[in-house]
């Protein structure tokens, strides 16, 4: 079985036995900062899952593109935007292998998916003033919540790292520090802006 099926196996099986009846959230880094987006402009929610950005995009009327591994995600997706009465073009696609192509969309938005060559790739991929929201699990987390693979974990402060060629608008990562009964403190999230 090839790298891609197993991906997409994993993933299946892993959206098939999640709970059905409840709708897909967007991230926070999304939701929080929502205020950000253009009035229009073509967007993508990258590695979506059950599409909770994409949700959100496609109801502030932005068109919205999202692509995920998951045959079943994507179905998923696609029945929930179809009862919203909501346009949104949802596509079975191996973002690493197939990535977007340069200066397509107008917002990139990326939850819960880390995969550090791509990243060249996401940046590219934005508009002149295209702007990225990104959020993802760190290695400083107080317990243990979302991957153990140090390879899906950010170390201290990677995100702005790898878009500091964009301009950081918002960047938010706690981990350990101060009481770690509130705040954020299991993923870092970052808003950045394209220069060009």
């Amino acid at each position: 079985m090839s790298d891609k099926s197993d991906q997409q196996s994993k993933w299946n099986l892993r959206y098939a036995s999640g709970a059905s009846g409840a709708l897909p959230r967007p991230a926070e880094v999304l939701s929080e900062n929502r205020h950000l987006l253009p009035k229009t402009g073509t967007v993508l929610d990258l590695a979506c899952g059950l599409g909770g950005n994409a949700l959100l995009l496609a109801q502030r009327g932005l068109q919205t593109h999202a692509w995920d591994i998951s045959n079943v995600a994507i179905e998923r997706l696609n029945d929930l935007a179809a009862s919203q009465g909501l346009l949104l073009d949802a596509e079975v696609r191996d973002v690493v292998r197939c990535p977007p192509s340069p200066n397509r969309f107008d917002v990139i938005v990326v939850s819960r998916f880390l995969h550090r060559p791509l990243v060249p790739d996401i940046i590219r991929a934005l508009s002149a003033s295209g702007l990225v929201f990104y959020q993802t699990f760190i290695e400083d987390k107080p317990a243990d919540v979302g991957p153990g693979n140090p390879e899906y974990l950010l170390s201290e402060n990677e995100l702005l790292q790898l878009f500091s060629a964009l301009r950081i608008l918002l960047y938010r990562e706690e981990g350990r520090v101060g009481d770690i009964a509130q705040g954020f403190r299991y993923e870092a999230m970052l808003v950045a802006q394209n220069r060009a």
